[in-house]
């Protein structure tokens, strides 16, 4: 495909980082927006992304948007009214900046949502028929951006492209797959042997490839894809994988996934609780499919990248 300009926003963050550097791999020139100056080079600063954010500067010959700047999920958040915030920053934001993109003569809008719209979990993998059950703000928040970018694009036909990922780990990770990790590191018992669940997720590299292609290629116009890593895994067997690439004794011990659920409810950590017994599958084969699509990292080189991070990162 022909070289392109390409607007990335949430440039600095753990998944935007990454992007920049595969865009330019591929012989695109990237234009990264920040909230602020950070010295980082052809940068863009935008000041606070909300509903009326000026974006002509950035949009400036640009030829796609890859939108990944959001409000991020937060467990109990505390905000008095969490869905406002959510709204603002990942609805309001992303329908602004796509009215924008149609103004500068942009082709193609990327937007980052989640499986959260999908819903949190259950036994059967996820697929793009499913109706929508989005459960929370930040889920919410995400879910109406959709529906505002697809109404945009039938206005103007801005071709939008929306993926939707699981949990996505590699370098430079944090939240609780950093917490898993600091856990494992210091061979701490885990009371997770008797759990039995499929957890679908996508290493950072596969996730940034994904986003890379679409963003140019021919198909992906007005399509919504689910994006995973090849493989799944349990709870269990991705504590014993990170062990192992540590270098660290795994202590898993039995206990009924039922009392841990209990525990969950009575520490009020159930939503922490669910994402260690719970299942999250998702059923990526359209996106293979349509776009001939492969995920180029196996989830044991994911892990092994993970890993190699994180140790050289208690080292320094």
């Amino acid at each position: 495909m022909p070289a392109m300009k390409v607007l990335v926003t949430g440039a600095t963050g753990f998944v935007g980082k990454a992007l920049c550097e595969e865009l330019v791999a591929r012989g695109h020139t990237v234009v990264p927006t920040e909230r602020r100056a950070s010295g980082l080079a052809g940068d863009a600063v935008v000041g606070n992304i909300d509903g009326v954010t000026d974006w002509t500067a950035a949009l400036a010959a640009c030829d796609a948007v890859v939108h990944l700047a959001a409000r991020v999920h937060v467990v109990d958040d505390t905000a008095q009214d969490p869905l406002a915030l959510y709204r603002a920053t990942n609805t309001e934001a992303t329908l602004n900046l796509a009215r924008q993109a149609v103004q500068a003569g942009v082709k193609r809008f990327v937007f980052i949502s989640t499986i959260k719209v999908n819903g949190e979990g259950r036994d059967a993998p996820y697929r793009e028929i499913d109706v929508p059950a989005p459960e929370g703000a930040y889920a919410m928040s995400k879910w109406e951006a959709e529906q505002g970018l697809q109404r945009i694009a039938l206005q103007t036909g801005l071709e939008v492209v929306i993926l939707r990922p699981p949990l996505v780990y590699g370098p430079g990770v944090k939240g609780n797959f950093l917490r898993l990790l600091q856990l494992i590191f210091r061979s701490l018992p885990l009371p997770l042997a008797s759990v039995s669940n499929l957890r679908s997720m996508i290493y950072l590299g596969n996730f940034v490839d994904a986003l890379a292609l679409c963003a140019d290629h021919p198909a992906a116009p007005g399509k919504t894809y689910l994006v995973s890593d090849s493989e799944e895994t349990s709870t269990p067997q991705l504590i014993r994988n990170i062990a192992r690439l540590m270098g660290r004794p795994c202590r898993l011990w039995p206990f009924p996934p039922a009392l841990l659920k209990l525990v969950g409810q009575i520490t009020g950590k159930s939503t922490e609780v669910e994402r260690l017994i719970g299942s999250l599958q998702i059923d990526s084969s359209q996106i293979r499919r349509e776009l001939d699509w492969t995920p180029p990292y196996t989830l044991d080189q994911g892990l092994a990248e993970t890993v190699n991070w994180y140790l050289a990162a208690r080292r320094a």
